[in-house]
């Protein structure tokens, strides 16, 4: 377990729809992209191969609040379907900028000169490197105004 938690296993990407901004009261989705990944190393002489499988993903948003740890990594949603809620979406409720973070939980097995699979007990947890991301307000203004009679009327 302590080579197995020593291993430069890559905890995935933290991915932000939209970015690098977002909207007070919108949902922001939220989504890891993280994969399996193999490993050979040498223990005393011996070959070992070994796997490690992403299993759950814990999100914290950066302002107090976070998910997880959950099975759910999350994914892209299509341009025209940004704000929709997800799985792994927040909504932020203040402005500001926010470093969302993911630490991935991992299971693993080993294999020791070409042989059978065996399952590595516990679990690893790495964290990925943050994603910042900005949330702004918006402000809505309606005007009775026809700028093409009036050029000089609001929000002309």
């Amino acid at each position: 377990m302590s080579d197995f938690k020593s291993l430069p296993v890559h905890a995935g990407t933290v991915s932000l729809q939209p970015t690098p901004h977002t909207l007070i009261g919108a949902h922001t989705n939220v989504y890891a992209d993280a994969s399996e990944q193999r490993f050979n190393i040498q223990i005393p002489g011996q070959d070992v191969a070994i796997e490690a499988t992403p299993i759950e993903y814990t999100w914290t948003y950066g302002d107090g609040s976070g998910l997880g740890p959950t099975t759910a990594p999350g994914g892209p949603l299509p341009r025209d379907r940004w704000g929709e809620r997800t799985a792994t979406s927040h909504i932020y409720t203040e402005t500001g900028d926010f470093q969302v973070t993911l630490t991935t939980t991992f299971s693993g097995t080993y294999s020791v000169n070409g042989g059978p699979a065996v399952p590595i007990p516990g679990n690893g947890t790495f964290t990925a490197a943050p994603a910042t991301i900005s949330v702004w307000r918006s402000t809505v203004n309606n005007y009775a105004d026809n700028c093409l009679e009036n050029p000089e009327g609001s929000a002309c």
